[in-house]
C-alpha cells in the first residue's frame, strides 16, 4: 500500500494523509485516553471536587495532548514535510514554519 502524505484530495482540495494501521491506533488510543481524562474533570466538576485535585487532572489531560502533538508533529515531518522538499515544494517549510509559531503561542 502506498502512503499518501497530506496530498490533495481531487473531490475536496484538502490535504489528506493515509496512515498505516498502527499509527492509526495509536493516535486513536492516545485519544480515547484524553476523551476519558476529560470526562474525569467533567465528572470532577459536576462532584464538587476541591479545586487543586481538578487542576492536577487538567496538567495531565494538557500533557497528554501536547505528548499527542508531538506524536502527530514528529509523523508529519518525517513523512509529508519530507515528501514534499523531495518533489521540490519547498513551501511546506513556510507551512511548517507557521504551524510551529501557532503551536508554541
Amino acid at each position: 500500500m502506498s502512503e499518501k502524505c497530506c496530498n490533495q484530495c481531487s473531490e475536496c482540495e484538502n490535504k489528506v494523509k493515509v496512515r498505516s494501521p498502527e499509527e492509526l491506533k495509536d493516535l486513536l488510543n492516545r485519544l480515547k485516553r484524553i476523551e476519558g481524562q476529560i470526562r474525569g474533570i467533567q465528572n470532577m466538576v459536576e462532584n464538587n471536587a476541591y479545586c487543586a485535585d481538578i487542576l492536577m487532572q487538567v496538567a495531565a489531560a494538557n500533557a497528554a495532548l501536547n505528548s499527542f502533538n508531538k506524536v502527530l508533529l514528529a509523523s508529519h515531518v518525517r513523512t509529508c514535510v519530507a515528501e514534499n522538499i523531495r518533489q521540490g515544494n519547498d513551501g511546506v517549510v513556510d507551512e511548517l514554519v507557521d504551524l510551529l509559531q501557532k503551536l508554541m503561542k
